[in-house]
């Protein structure tokens, strides 16, 4: 269970990023999100959270914008 410093279960962060338990599992088993066991509970820092939604909305964004410049250079 998470606790109040600001640390939240592998399936809370799942339902804040809206994405499976099992995509969580793999970003933390990759290093993408920072995790901790406490007590036998894998436990993801609520602030690391936030920065990986932060780097994947601006990967989102400059992919959004480089479809964009393509579509104007192909004058859609």
């Amino acid at each position: 269970m998470a606790d109040v410093r600001g640390e939240l279960s592998v399936q809370q962060a799942a339902d804040m990023l809206n994405v499976s338990r099992e995509y969580v599992v793999r970003l933390l088993d990759e290093g993408v999100i920072a995790s901790s066991v406490v007590d036998g509970e894998r436990l993801v820092a609520r602030e690391d959270l936030r920065e990986y939604q932060r780097r994947d909305d601006a990967v989102r964004r400059a992919a959004a914008d480089e479809l964009g410049e393509l579509g104007r250079e192909l004058g859609a």
